[in-house]
């Protein structure tokens, strides 16, 4: 089965940096809009979280760096999502099984992720604004993720 369009979604959604794109061979138009989706993200956060300049650079080296991490579990993700994609029309029992194992160890691993530099965070700012942040971030993800996922058919 071709994806398609999918590979694109999931990069635009899923990846946190351009150099993901380059390095999936995206063609120019690709790479801007991803460039676009990264700096709203990022602008999303600006926007809601009303920090002073001196929480601005306590906070942006920790998302920074959040954001960078992240890019090892994203290129993990595309990785699993790649093996289905290629055996999708053949997918054996053994081979749902480890693409399953991928993707539980993906998901566990990006909440340890969430979890620790969410505590950064806290660390970094107001108590409010630290809370602000995870809830911008659970429903960043939220959308992200139920976007996603409609786009992959499910195993047959």
């Amino acid at each position: 089965m071709k994806f398609g369009p999918l590979a694109i979604a999931l990069l635009v959604t899923a990846a946190p940096s351009l150099s993901l794109a380059q390095n999936a061979g995206l063609g120019t138009d690709e790479q801007i809009l991803l460039k676009q989706v990264m700096t709203d993200r990022k602008s999303v956060y600006a926007r809601n979280l009303g920090l002073t300049e001196a929480e601005s650079a306590k906070f942006w080296p920790i998302y920074d760096e959040y954001e960078l991490k992240q890019k090892a579990l994203n290129d993990r993700f595309l990785a699993n999502l790649n093996t289905f994609a290629e055996k999708y029309e053949t997918l054996t029992e053994a081979e749902a099984a480890a693409i399953l194992k991928e993707k539980m160890a993906i998901d566990k691993d990006r909440e340890a992720l969430k979890q620790t530099y969410t505590k950064k965070v806290e660390k970094a700012l107001p108590p409010k604004k630290a809370l602000r942040y995870a809830q911008i971030e659970t429903r960043v993800d939220n959308m992200l993720r139920r976007d996603v996922y409609s786009l992959i058919p499910l195993a047959q």
